[in-house]
Parts: structure tokens; sequence; C-alpha cells
């Protein structure tokens, strides 16, 4: 799928689809496996999970307390609305996602954040849509400027009652008053564009368009490439819906810290009896739970199986193909991660570093426990690091020209061909990347073939 909620349905055989792009696949020789398997059996699958587990109820905490900080910047400013608490809510927004982003390997491994069915999608409830949905039909949420100039209506700030979002099978939702719940009612109803609650929304109420619609390349809205989406504070005082956007705001952070606590508590290193989902999915993970509710335990070689083509999956069809193949190829400014704040860059670093850190077994760029990597043998340890090392000096260069001269949407421009092309280059190698995951596989006796670590639903774009 096109969208962040690209959800990989792991089932236990992990059987997927073809590949939809070309990209050379890195085998193993015969002796470098043979060694993997031999040292493998010296990293316990158990203690790697311990590892994995620790890191996901860390990063998911700090996520959760940087939500919560955006969340009390926004009351400040929604209480006052001027520049300075305008900005202070940009940069706790900023913040969120440093945080968030590392995150986001956790998917597409059947965990709390998006499992679809199953226990654990019946616990959770699959929030990744609802935290982080993109990219996001707009106009559905409030005014844009269109291609002939003007200001476009008949959206969920400007609207009362009864409302129905665009596509097929919409359910009227009643808008009067703009709570959690609402929102919740409203996200991805009708269409997976119709994106109404997560990092996203916030992101377009705070900042606002920043494409042109008539002409990408002309770029009429917000003048220049080192401009994001400059939303009038007017928008917040003056304008006659300033409290409803106000509203929209307080319920939308109101939504991500709830989702995000969700997240957070699954991951919890104690059980709690007064949730019972509490630690559930993480003493599942490391196969501690007993009584009735043993059967929900996941062995270690499959949570390992589940784990390692989650991260191919990630790497290759969610990170590499959705989030900056589509973007670039298109190339197309609505399809770059986080178009509104032109913080894009951010979002694929922290991304990246995120993979990188759960492979390792690494945090703030410490070793904090045995990992995947402990597995591999030195031949495979140093195939994969050439394509770490090559993917990282990729995205300092977009980072360096984002803060310096021009913003993602401006390095994806056809006439910016050196710079097109070293995204496009870094794009490849994650896919290559990804495919490594199946080497990842065997050092713990697990085989995947590259449709494992391949999303069947992937768009297929050529580059």
């Amino acid at each position: 799928m096109k969208y962040s909620t690209t959800l990989h349905r792991l089932s236990l055989a992990l059987v997927m689809g073809g590949i939809l792009m070309t990209v050379p696949t890195i085998i193993p020789s015969t002796t470098s496996v043979a060694f993997a398997h031999q040292h493998a059996h010296a990293i316990s699958p158990s203690v790697v999970l311990g590892t994995y587990a620790e890191q996901a109820y860390t990063l998911y905490a700090d996520s959760l307390k940087d939500a919560k900080a955006l969340q009390t910047a926004l009351q400040a400013f929604t209480q006052t609305p001027t520049e300075a608490t305008l900005n202070t809510a940009k940069k706790a927004w900023l913040q969120s996602r440093e945080s968030y982003g590392l995150t986001e390997p956790f998917r597409l491994s059947n965990g709390p954040i998006d499992a679809e069915e199953g226990w654990v999608a019946d616990a959770y409830g699959s929030l990744e849509s609802q935290i982080n949905a993109w990219p996001l039909d707009e106009v559905m949420i409030d005014y844009t400027i269109d291609a002939d100039g003007k200001r476009t209506s008949g959206n969920i700030i400007d609207s009362t009652g009864k409302f129905t979002p665009t596509g097929e099978e919409a359910k009227a939702v009643n808008i009067d008053t703009i709570t959690p719940e609402v929102l919740t009612d409203l996200n991805e109803n009708g269409g997976e564009a119709n994106v109404a609650t997560g990092y996203h929304a916030i992101e377009f109420l705070l900042w606002g368009q920043d494409q042109d619609y008539n002409s990408f390349v002309a770029d009429t809205i917000t003048h220049g490439p080192t401009t994001a989406g400059q939303r009038p504070l007017s928008d917040y005082t003056s304008d006659q819906f300033a409290n409803r956007r106000k509203a929209y705001l307080n319920a939308a952070a109101e939504k991500l810290v709830a989702d995000l606590t969700t997240i957070t508590q699954a991951w919890a290193p104690e059980r709690d009896t007064k949730d019972t989902n509490t630690g559930l999915y993480r003493a599942a993970l490391l196969g501690q739970l007993k009584g009735a509710e043993a059967d929900k335990n996941i062995s270690p070689k499959e949570a390992l199986r589940q784990i390692i083509a989650g991260l191919g999956v990630f790497m290759k069809s969610e990170l590499a193909n959705e989030r900056v193949a589509v973007a670039v190829l298109t190339p197309s400014e609505e399809d770059e991660h986080s178009c509104f704040s032109d913080n894009t860059h951010r979002d694929i670093a922290q991304n990246f570093q995120g993979f990188v850190d759960i492979l390792k077994g690494e945090m703030n760029g410490k070793k904090i426990g045995p990992a995947l990597w402990d597995g591999l043998s030195n031949t495979d340890k140093a195939t994969i690091s050439k394509l770490i090392d090559d993917i990282q000096s990729r995205i300092q260069k977009i980072n360096t020209l984002a803060s310096s001269q021009m913003h993602f949407d401006y390095q994806i421009k056809p006439e910016h061909e050196k710079e097109s092309r070293n995204i496009v280059s870094m794009k490849n190698q994650m896919r290559r990347l990804g495919d490594q995951m199946i080497t990842v596989g065997k050092a713990f006796d697990i085989n995947l073939s590259e449709e494992d670590v391949t999303d069947s639903e992937e768009t297929k774009i050529e580059g």
C-alpha cells in the first residue's frame, strides 16, 4: 500500500507475494553461511529477544514522553495563541518525531504496533494507522489553496453536524464537537487517505499547506527551497473557525498520547493486575506467560522469524520504497513523509538509525545487549556494514542539504539531478540491505526468501 499503514500480514508461514522492484541481492557464500550457522549457536535467541524487548519499551517510552510534551505545548498554544507559543509547539512536534522515528522498525513484525489479526491485534488495536498514517488528504481536515488559487471548504474544521468523508463506504460522523472519539471514527473512514489522527494531522494544523497544487516545480505557495508550510497565526486568533482548530489540535494530541500509552504498556517489563494487556506482549515474546495465557507465548524461533522478516520488509518496502522511492521517482512532494513541516530528512535518518540500533542491539551509540548482529559471521558483518556505511553517508548528504540549501522536497525535483540521484542510490542500497535480512535469518537457522522480506503490496515504480 502507498500509506505508512503498509501493514504486512506476517502469518506464521510469512508467505508473501513477488518482488516489484529489481535490486540485486547479495547472496552469502556457502562458507559464510556455514560459519554463521556455527557461530549463531553461541547466541541464544532468548537473550536476543530480551534485548529487543528492552529496546522497544525504552524507545516507545521516550516517544510517549515527547508526545506528552507536545500535548502540553499545544495546550499552551491554544490557550494563548502567539508566534512564540506556535513556534514552541512546532519545536515540540519536531522533537516528538525524533523519538518516534526510532521506533518505526518495530513495525511489520506482528507486534502490538500493527498486528492485523490474532490476539495481539485484539489486545492492542493495530494503532499504527491512528498514530502515523500518511500521506493524508488535508482538504478533509482544513482548508487549502487549490490549483485555481481558491480556498477550499467543506472540511472537518468549517463544518458541523453529520460529516461524511469522501470515498467508498464512508460513514457519516457527527462533528459538532471535536473529540478523540470523533477523530478516531473519521480516521481512514472511506479510504486510507482520509487521515484524521496522529502526528501528520497535527503537523498540518501547525504548519499548513507546503505544496503548490498547481505547479510542484513553480512552488508559488511557500516560495523557496528552505521554507516549510506557513499557516498564519490568524487561523488560531481572528479566523471564524479558530476555536475548532484549537479543539482539533487538543483532541488529536490527547488521542496520540493515549495510543502511544497503549503501545508502550504492551512492552512494559512488569504485568499490571488492573490492566491485563500491560506487559502482556513482552511476556509472550519472552515465553513467560503461564496458565490460561500460556497459549499466547511465541516460540523464540518464530519470534525471531517475525522480527527479522519485519526488519527486511520495513527497510526494503516501507522505508526504501514507500517513503523514498515513490517521492523521488514520481516525483511528488505529496508523497514525502513530513511534507508540511519539511522534516522528511529527519524521518529517514531516524528510521534508518532505529533499524541499525535494533540490528546491533544498541541505543544512543552504546551496546545494550546481545542482538541479531552477534549471530553473524565476520564476512557477513563486513558485507552489511558496507551497505550501512554507504546509506549513512547518503543520509548525511540529504540532511546537510536540508538544513542549509534545500529541503527534501527540492532535492527530489528533476532539475536537481545530483541531489535526486543521491536519494535514488540511497533507496537502492536500502533495498539491498533489506534483502540482507535473509542472511541474518540464516545465522539463526531461519530460512527466509526474498518474498518474505518484500511487501507484496508495495507500490510498483521503476528506478
